[in-house]
């Protein structure tokens, strides 16, 4: 994966991809759901996130309570603890990671704590959700981080 080239493709297209977007809200929200949900099995039967990890290296997750608590618990921490060492809040009043990468993850993009991840993790890129013509701004800021969500939106430019 070459993250140079996908960055730059990215935001050469992100005008076009904003407004395609946002032109969504006039369709049908059934037939969004099903072409962006198809189009998120074929493209992800094809991309290895593993190869990539830009999501982990570039962003930050919201942390809930019960994020916390779950991630500081595999940690052996206390979630107190796990907050002053990993956690800030930013300017929505969320907790997010102090910096990025995310400290969880390896050298060959695994996450540490995979199976104890926040929720944001777990549903991240956020392409397989029920009413998609409700989050285009989420799905546009993912273009710009995750190659399968650009591939996605350039296939249901062909079709939608």
């Amino acid at each position: 994966m070459n993250l140079d080239r996908f960055s730059e493709q990215a935001k050469n297209r992100a005008a076009e991809n904003k407004k395609y977007l946002q032109s969504l809200k006039r369709k049908d929200p059934r037939k969004v759901d099903n072409q962006f949900h198809h189009l998120h099995e074929e493209v992800f039967e094809e991309i290895d996130c593993l190869t990539c990890a830009n999501c982990c290296k570039t962003t930050s997750p919201i942390f809930y309570q019960t994020d916390i608590e779950r991630v500081a618990k595999s940690l052996r921490m206390k979630p107190g603890d796990f907050v002053e060492k990993y956690l800030r809040i930013d300017e929505d009043k969320d907790f997010v990671l102090k910096f990025s990468p995310c400290p969880f993850l390896d050298g060959d993009n695994y996450c540490s704590v995979y199976e104890d991840r926040p929720k944001a993790c777990r549903e991240y890129p956020h392409t397989d959700r029920k009413k998609m013509v409700q989050i285009t701004d989420l799905t546009y800021k993912n273009t710009l981080v995750c190659p399968a969500v650009l591939e996605i939106v350039e296939r249901l430019k062909k079709i939608l």
